[in-house]
């Protein structure tokens, strides 16, 4: 993992764990008895100076990032140096979140949503596109095409839960150069760039030599969410919506959709991919 992009305060945290898969018994069509592994999922009731905000379902595996990502990323909250704690008590599915000095107009901040694309039903407070015209994208950041390789590459051979268990997400932050930061599972693809926006904030990174990853499709919340953490490339093994589109556009952004193997989709922010022709004659990586 790279070093932190800036030396940066750390509320309390706690580090609450929980099991990321939960087995059952299955029968299949011949009457063959198996045991299965499925994802976890659990609520999470999120509560900021005792006051009842929403309640998550997650799969929990970075529960305090995802709490931190989500007051982030939903604007509720400007900076990390607001909060005082983070605690999650997954004996009562909890989180108690305490800042400095209270959200301002968090009522009327919280009384407009819109249900989002996201699976799990993500939401966003106020307008959706408030403050998208506000965002600037870094217009230096380039990106090779053998970077867009190495990173699906890392993506294809990753360990995870859905290759165990099935039924959830990634989302995955790389370097410009295609070094994997992090690489975080949930049931719900904007819970998993939650947490990834709340590690970044715990770590001082920035988005700007930052490439994202997610394997669901590009909505216009993901792409929102991608521009507020600065990062100029958003890549998918699926595809985008007409309004991630448009968001993308707007902001510079480059979204790269159905990446799998050599191929990939550019649909917006073509002059910063790097071409790199000469690689599609090489062979493509041994699958294991």
């Amino acid at each position: 993992m790279n070093c932190p992009d800036l030396p940066r305060y750390r509320p309390l945290l706690s580090d609450a764990q929980a099991r990321l898969t939960h087995e059952v018994e299955s029968l299949d069509e011949r009457g063959r008895r198996a045991t299965l592994s499925i994802p976890a999922e659990r609520p999470l009731t999120v509560y900021v100076d005792k006051r009842e905000l929403v309640t998550l379902m997650t799969l929990g595996g970075a529960p305090e990032a995802l709490t931190l990502g989500y007051l982030r990323n939903q604007r509720l909250v400007r900076s990390i140096e607001e909060v005082v704690s983070v605690q999650v008590d997954w004996s009562v599915d909890a989180v108690a979140v305490v800042t400095r000095s209270g959200i301002q107009g968090i009522e009327e901040r919280t009384a407009k949503k819109v249900v989002t694309t996201g699976c799990g039903q993500g939401s966003v407070f106020g307008g959706l596109m408030d403050e998208v015209d506000q965002i600037t994208l870094p217009p230096d950041a380039r990106l090779p095409q053998s970077v867009v390789y190495r990173i699906v590459e890392t993506i294809r051979t990753q360990q995870s839960i859905y290759k165990q268990a099935g039924s959830v997400h990634g989302c995955a932050l790389f370097s410009n150069t295609g070094e994997l930061l992090y690489f975080v599972e949930d049931v719900g693809r904007h819970n998993a760039v939650d947490a990834i926006a709340g590690l970044m904030w715990l770590e001082g990174m920035t988005g700007a030599d930052k490439v994202f990853y997610t394997t669901g499709r590009l909505t216009s919340e993901m792409v929102i969410k991608g521009a507020q953490m600065g990062i100029p490339f958003l890549l998918s093994r699926s595809g985008t919506t007409q309004m991630g589109h448009m968001v993308a556009e707007k902001v510079g952004m480059s979204l790269l959709a159905r990446c799998s193997g050599r191929h990939f989709l550019l649909l917006s922010g073509q002059e910063r991919l790097v071409f790199q022709p000469e690689l599609l004659e090489l062979p493509l990586p041994v699958r294991a």
